[in-house]
């Protein structure tokens, strides 16, 4: 692995290339992307494509990349003109694309804003939570795991993340009646570091889940595009907004093993099955 930054006048990007370039194989590179998941993320996923050239990075003021336009929001827009900016760096584009959660918002607002950029994009998870028919309720319970971490902390703000993100259906008044999680319950820290500054849980990234994709600039560019859907989510928040999202752009989910950090390895707490995983993405991806 060859580790590289791509300095641009807004940020400093990191990103790592697994493989040689151009491609031994002939077929384009594969570029892994997340949000706020940086490339240590895609580890476990990336190893198991050692047949191919991997791409991974850091966003934008997410682990190794730094800011320098001043700001601390994230904008699908911004994100994906960075990804555009790696993708031109590498000098082998047009790529195949793996993107998941807010990586996956990225990478819609990604083909629309660059349609040559990527020949097929599996996009995994994208939480576009103003899609779904309780848009205005997974707004306010958004909000309520932003307030928890205002008010308590990380530990509380994370337990208020995993109960909203856990919640089957829409939000209903009884999701709303249910009085704040206990951190200590999922094993994370009561105490209050006093940071609050965390991408998933601050506003920071409320612009990334508000995001409207431009499906007809999406529809008009010649990417093959791939909602994909974890097996265990489909009745959670983000199983229900890649449904909205494949709705939205007139094609079915695909079904991917697992949950919505199916790909990753036991090192974050919570594995998923990342070989039955990589063979799933494989398909999809070969069947293009």
């Amino acid at each position: 692995m060859e580790t590289y930054t791509l300095t641009t006048p807004a940020a400093d990007l990191v990103y790592d290339v697994r493989g040689p370039l151009p491609t031994s194989d002939g077929r384009p590179p594969l570029v892994m992307v997340g949000q706020p998941m940086d490339a240590t993320g895609f580890a476990a996923l990336a190893a198991r494509f050692p047949d191919r050239t991997v791409i991974t990075y850091d966003p934008r003021g997410l682990g190794r990349s730094t800011r320098k336009d001043g700001r601390v929001e994230y904008a699908p827009e911004s994100l994906a003109d960075d990804v555009h900016a790696v993708i031109e760096a590498l000098g082998a584009g047009p790529v195949e694309m793996f993107a998941s959660s807010g990586g996956a918002i990225t990478a819609l607002a990604l083909v629309a804003r660059h349609p040559d950029d990527v020949t097929t994009l599996v996009a995994h998870e994208p939480p576009l939570i103003t899609l779904t028919p309780d848009g205005p309720a997974a707004v306010r319970a958004r909000a309520g795991v932003r307030d928890a971490y205002e008010a308590r902390g990380w530990g509380a703000g994370m337990a208020a993340f995993v109960a909203m993100t856990s919640w089957e259906g829409e939000f209903t008044d009884a999701y709303f009646a249910q009085p704040l999680p206990d951190p200590a319950a999922f094993g994370m820290p009561t105490e209050d570091d006093g940071s609050r500054g965390d991408p998933l849980l601050s506003d920071r990234s409320w612009a990334v889940s508000d995001h409207r994709p431009d499906v007809a600039a999406i529809k008009a560019a010649g990417t093959r595009v791939v909602i994909a859907v974890g097996e265990e989510s489909q009745k959670v928040q983000t199983g229900r907004t890649s449904a909205a999202a494949a709705e939205l752009l007139g094609r079915p989910t695909t079904v991917f093993p697992s949950h919505h950090a199916g790909f990753v390895d036991g090192e974050f707490g919570y594995p998923g099955k990342p070989d039955e995983f990589a063979r799933r993405l494989r398909e999809v991806l070969d069947a293009s």
